[in-house]
């Protein structure tokens, strides 16, 4: 697992912590949807730190649906931490990281990113895992290009507009966490 995406993500949530205080990161409480990140709860709320994967999330079912192996810097990113979404800003706008919440999430991920490589192959396109939301009323999203680890800027049912980082890792470099509840993308 690349330890640089994890040293990143681990920077991200302390900077969170430390600028936001320590009960930034939350959500809407839901019983039937638990995680092993919670720490309490508040009325309708559950708060939440990153928790690691004792055991990291498993690509091989996806690598098989998709006839390709899963580029090492997409594992490290979603293998890394139950988490909640977290919010952010770069040079070029609003970030949503994805953060899985949960095993059954992960099985969620997958089955939407299967949907998503069927989607890419009717029109032609590589493989990319989608990572981050843009704006909440944007057609916008980041993904991780499966064979170059490349971060690009997309939309949904078109080619790639462009390339915004090398790497997973040094995007989440240049990510400032910020206080706003995940919009419904």
């Amino acid at each position: 697992m690349n330890s640089n995406i994890q040293t990143s993500l681990t920077r991200l949530y302390d900077d969170a912590f430390n600028s936001l205080g320590e009960d930034s990161l939350s959500t809407s409480f839901d019983p039937d949807w638990r995680s092993p990140g919670e720490t309490h709860q508040s009325a309708d709320r559950t708060f939440w730190r990153p928790a690691v994967q004792s055991e990291p999330v498993d690509f091989s079912g996806l690598a098989n649906a998709v006839e390709a192996p899963i580029h090492p810097d997409i594992c490290a990113f979603y293998g890394s931490f139950w988490a909640g979404n977290l919010e952010a800003t770069s040079a070029e706008g609003h970030v949503s990281l994805i953060q899985l919440w949960n095993t059954d999430d992960f099985d969620r991920l997958v089955a939407n990113l299967i949907g998503h490589y069927m989607a890419k192959q009717r029109i032609n396109q590589p493989y990319t895992v989608f990572v981050a939301n843009t704006e909440p009323d944007s057609e916008f999203f980041l993904s991780i290009d499966n064979k170059t680890g490349k971060i690009l800027l997309e939309e949904a049912g078109k080619p790639p507009v462009r390339e915004v980082e090398s790497d997973i890792a040094t995007f989440l470099n240049r990510l400032t966490p910020v206080k706003q509840d995940p919009g419904i993308y």
